[in-house]
This record gives C-alpha cells, sequence and structure tokens, in this order.
C-alpha cells in the first residue's frame, strides 16, 4: 500500500488498539502505540472473536492466514462438542447447539486472552515493526486545527494528525471529546471469572468427562444467573464465568478477588456438577461489569481525536463482541483516513463514526437481550422449542466485513455528513434485525 503521510498515535495496546494500529499500518499511515502498561503479561482468561474479526485476523501476516493460524493453535476447537446447555437445577441438557462449519477465510476464535493478544501484539511489533512504547502513562489528550497529540507523565509531547484513543473506559480522551468527565455506572451485573488447570477435574469423577475427550462448551441456564464453563487445549485447561445480580457502585476499580464461599451460595439449589467445578478452582476474580451511557459522539471538536472500543462502546460479556467490535472500528478507520488523505482527516473521522455507530449500538444491544433471555428463561416454552434458549449468531453481525463496507460506503458517507443523518445512510444494520437502536 502506498504511504500516506498520516501520522497515527494509538494510546493503549489492547485488541482495539493492536487491531487499529495493524491496519493503518497496512492501509499506508506511520502509526504508533503508546502504552501504560511496562510490559507485556499473558493475563485474563477466556476472549471470543466472531468471524467478523477472523476475517480481519485472517488478513494477517506475510501471506494471508499467517496470524490467523497461529491464533487457532491457542484457541478452543468446539467443531465436534458445540455447546450444550443445561437446565441449571437438574443438570438436563435442554440444547445441543451445533458449531457452525469453519470458514478459512473468517475462522472464529475463543481462547486465553493473553495468549492471543501475544501473538498479536508480536505481530504488530517484530514483524511489522510498529513502535510500541510500553510504560507510558497519558497525561492529557489535545488538539487543534492541524494536529493533535498526548502529554505523557513525564511531560514529553508526542504530536500526529490523529490521536486514537483506545485505552478503556476510562481514558482521558473520553473527557476531552466530551467536553465533561463521565462517571462509570453498574450494570447492576458481576461476573466471577476464573482460569486453572485441568489436575483436580482429571481426578475427580464427577468432572473428569468434561477434559478426558477434547475441547468442550457447557452453560447452566437459571433464575438472573448464568454458569459458563470451558475447556481448552485439548481439554488441559479450564475456564468458567457466572453472570449473577450485583448492585455494588463502581468506582475507581471494577475487579476484585472474588470469594468462592460468594460463588457456592449463588449456586445453592444448582445442578452438583456446577459446585464440582467450582471446588476445582484456586482462585476467581470478581468482575463488575461497567455501563456508560451511550456517548452522543466519539470524535473530537476539531476532528483529530477519535475513541475507539471500550473507550467508546463497552459491551456486556453475552454479546460475545467487545473485541471483535473494536477490531472493526479499527478497520473501518484506518480505510476512511486512507481515503481522506493527509488534508482531509477530521472529515474521515466524520465518516468512520457515521459508519460504525448505529451498527455498534445494535450490537450492544444484543448483550442485554441475550442476557434478559437466558435469565427469565420460559421453561415450558424450552420444551415446546429448545431452540429458544439458544445462543444467536445472526447473520448480519457474523457475516460482515467491515473492510470491504467501509470501502462500498466511504463516498455515498462523505457526501452527506454535512447534511444528512447516519439513519439515512447504510451501516450494515438490517432493518429487520430485531434489534432495538
Amino acid at each position: 500500500m502506498a504511504k500516506t503521510g498520516i501520522k497515527v498515535i494509538v494510546v493503549g495496546a489492547g485488541f482495539g488498539g493492536l487491531t487499529a494500529a495493524i491496519e493503518c499500518h497496512r492501509q499506508g499511515h506511520d502509526v504508533e502505540i503508546y502504552e501504560n502498561f511496562p510490559e507485556l503479561k499473558v493475563l485474563g482468561d477466556i476472549i471470543s472473536f466472531g468471524s467478523n474479526a477472523g476475517r480481519i485476523f485472517h488478513r494477517w501476516g506475510a501471506q494471508p492466514g499467517d496470524v490467523a493460524k497461529r491464533l487457532r493453535k491457542v484457541s478452543i476447537d468446539l467443531s465436534k462438542y458445540g455447546f450444550r446447555i443445561h437446565k441449571y437445577d437438574t443438570g438436563e441438557v435442554v440444547l445441543h447447539q451445533k458449531t457452525p462449519p469453519p470458514a478459512e477465510d473468517a475462522p472464529v476464535f475463543n481462547g486465553h486472552r493473553g495468549e492471543l493478544h501475544q501473538i498479536v501484539f508480536e505481530h504488530a511489533r517484530d514483524e511489522l515493526h510498529i513502535p510500541i512504547h510500553l510504560g507510558q502513562h497519558v497525561e492529557e489528550y489535545f488538539e487543534d486545527g492541524a494536529q493533535a497529540g498526548i502529554k505523557l507523565k513525564d511531560g514529553r509531547k508526542v504530536y500526529g494528525d490523529v490521536v486514537v484513543g483506545a485505552d478503556g473506559v476510562r481514558s482521558k480522551a473520553r473527557t476531552l471529546v466530551l467536553g465533561y468527565e463521565d462517571k462509570p455506572k453498574s450494570s447492576g451485573y458481576a461476573v466471577w471469572r476464573a482460569w486453572f488447570s485441568n489436575k483436580d477435574m482429571i481426578a475427580d469423577p464427577r468432572t473428569r468427562e468434561f477434559c478426558a475427550n477434547g475441547d468442550t462448551f457447557n452453560g447452566w441456564i437459571g433464575p438472573d444467573v448464568h454458569f459458563l464453563f470451558s475447556t481448552i487445549k485439548g481439554g488441559s485447561d479450564c475456564c468458567w464465568v457466572l453472570t449473577h445480580r450485583d448492585e455494588h457502585d463502581i468506582k475507581e476499580s471494577w475487579s476484585f478477588p472474588g470469594k468462592l464461599e460468594d460463588v457456592y451460595k449463588v449456586l445453592e439449589g444448582w445442578d452438583p456438577t456446577c459446585k464440582a467445578i467450582v471446588e476445582k478452582t484456586p482462585s476467581v476474580v470478581d468482575w463488575k461489569l461497567v455501563y456508560r451511557d451511550p456517548l452522543p459522539t466519539w470524535t473530537s471538536k476539531q476532528g483529530r481525536i477519535i475513541l475507539l472500543g471500550d473507550a467508546a462502546h463497552p459491551f456486556l460479556p453475552t454479546s460475545t463482541q467487545g473485541a471483535t467490535q473494536a477490531m472493526e472500528d479499527g478497520t473501518t478507520l484506518a480505510v476512511c483516513l486512507r481515503r481522506a488523505g493527509k488534508g482531509n482527516v477530521p472529515a474521515a473521522l466524520r465518516v468512520h463514526q457515521e459508519i460504525r455507530y448505529e451498527r455498534v449500538r445494535a450490537v450492544q444491544k444484543t448483550g442485554e437481550t441475550t442476557r434478559d433471555k437466558w435469565h427469565n428463561t420460559d421453561w415450558d416454552k424450552v420444551k415446546q422449542d429448545a431452540n429458544a434458549i439458544a445462543l444467536p449468531r445472526e447473520d448480519w453481525i457474523h457475516a460482515f466485513d467491515a473492510e470491504t463496507h467501509a470501502e462500498d460506503v466511504y463516498d455515498e458517507i462523505l457526501g452527506k455528513v454535512s447534511s444528512v443523518s447516519v439513519d439515512s445512510v447504510s451501516t450494515a444494520v438490517p432493518a429487520l434485525a430485531g434489534v432495538v437502536v
């Protein structure tokens, strides 16, 4: 790709920030990343990427599919097992949901967040040679009509044509873009999460079946609670998440060490298998699900700073689309910047927002829809139609190609951004998607 001369500063080296940087590199921009963490660590637990992310991953590498092959090696393989949904109290499998056939150019990945992240990080740093500055705390974002920049903790300022705030829900870029500081709110729910070895699972006859024959994925659905358990890497690693009601206020942190005694209380009256799994857990994280009011804009007044990923739109885990939508953001932005050119960066950011905004809101809504469907299950209805409890997989989400779509609609939206609302333009949300936006 020909060089555009556009200097892009990305703040945050999560999946959204890395994707923005990699895609900007692919589109010919000059890009650097600034990340607060001082070193790369393999942290976290399970994360999911839909086939709409798989299309993006597939394009990376010296040859198409190179990076995707590395991701596949550390990802769960459910081609045989599928997803088995249980009634919470009896343990009965009420639905065996088959895994869709794999598509080479649009793979699906589920695996350890840290391991998948390391592969993407090393691709950006070692193969594309994108400068990644670790241990750099951003104190301030700023812009004028001609450029934007960040001020680091040591007082240095870094300038570019555009700054991408991909540093999460507490990004300082949010204050600049909004003109005020907004506070996170409790969503009313929290998640206990854990990742551990299969050693004790294999030793217990009650749980051995989940680890003895490859990768598995099971879910128990109950009143205002759901418990998901997976095994990965041929059954050698185990992970679970339990979503439950939690009304605690969100202040400076939303991730804490959890107490297994609290988990046991929630699982009282449930299938004993669930407690048998949790008993094997050496430690658990209590992760409060943060809610943010939908932002009126992701773009700064002078069109030089844009929010991306969680900084713009946090997702509930039940959407299974949080990281994927951040990747769509980064891919779309890179295309828009190339199409606009160095002299028209503000227009690129405006078009990017118009392309993404309503699609993101619609996908966000699916997380609430799935959670509410599971947490308020009508079991009589499920007896008549087990698919009523299925984990949704909607084509308008998963069949989407962010790069192709941005190329296709860029000129249309550019011609309308000054006079026509986004509702009049294609935003990849079908009229009959069944989602309230």
